[in-house]
């Protein structure tokens, strides 16, 4: 009887209401075909469309080609959603979408499971090239306006050292820069590549990366649902390759002119008390 009982616990937990087999995310992609991604599609060199219409054809850059690359060797289709930063996790947890990337924290991982990372870097300022936006220290922040989404690692940054955080939504890089050229706001805090590449677009602003604050390195992964063991198996088996095979380098070089997939060897002051 007690055996009997197990038996049946066990059947019931793997099925729902209607009787049919419970599946876990890993087995609704595969049956899907697709992989569903959520990104942004404003980020330079990142996730951005290189031409005049916002097709996915044209939707490009190093998260969304490695992305790309990881659906080809799962054997599926991929499907990308856009989406801002500050509703990324919101749609990972409605379903709405399967999976995105987003840098790995502590407090990240309470919630959700990350890939290994496939993407290192560190974070810079841009600041006004003719004064630097008067910021030589994290300390200078005070009072300062830090453009930012609400929910990035940089934006909680900018706010423990008690800048005040202008959010945009899903805006593209040139408002970001654009209001610190002009002194509407003194700082963006992020990725040392997007941050390079970004302001290499507009010549014409009062902008460079801040020349000394260079602080905590990074890791960028795949945010996968928590609990997804197979899921998390398989895209971590993908990157495996791609790593091994040189597809993680050469993807990085296309768009960042260096090799992003390891970890920098310049000096970086990492910074132990970052509540992030």
């Amino acid at each position: 009887m007690i055996i009997l009982i197990i038996l049946i616990s066990a059947c019931s937990n793997n099925s729902n209401a209607d009787g049919e087999e419970n599946k876990n995310k890993w087995q609704e992609i595969e049956e899907a075909g697709k992989m569903i991604v959520g990104t942004s599609g404003t980020l330079y060199k990142g996730s951005y469309y290189d031409g005049d219409e916002e097709t996915e054809d044209q939707l490009t850059g190093h998260e969304v080609e490695t992305m790309r690359e990881i659906a080809k060797r799962l054997g599926l289709d991929i499907e990308f959603e856009i989406i801002g930063v500050d509703n990324v996790m919101p749609a990972i947890n409605s379903g709405r979408i399967d999976v995105s990337s987003g840098t790995i924290t502590d407090k990240r991982k309470e919630e959700f499971d990350f890939s290994d990372p496939y993407k290192y870097s560190y974070i810079t300022m841009v600041v006004r090239e003719s004064d630097n936006s008067g910021i030589e220290s994290l300390e200078d922040l005070k009072d300062k306006k830090a453009g930012g989404g609400a929910t990035t690692i940089y934006s909680q940054i900018a706010e423990q050292f008690g800048a005040e955080v202008v959010t945009y939504g899903n805006a593209p890089n040139e408002a970001y820069l654009r209001d610190v050229s002009d002194g509407t706001t003194d700082v963006v805090i992020n990725d040392y590549y997007l941050q390079k590449f970004g302001i290499a677009e507009f010549p014409d602003f009062d902008l460079h990366l801040h020349p000394t604050l260079r602080f905590n390195l990074t890791e960028l992964g795949v945010i996968i649902p928590k609990g997804e063991d197979e899921l998390l198996e398989r895209i971590n088996g993908a990157l495996d390759e791609m790593r091994e095979d040189g597809t993680l380098t050469e993807i990085s070089k296309e768009f960042y002119e260096e090799d992003a997939s390891k970890k920098p060897t310049i000096d970086i002051v990492e910074i132990d008390d970052l509540d992030i």
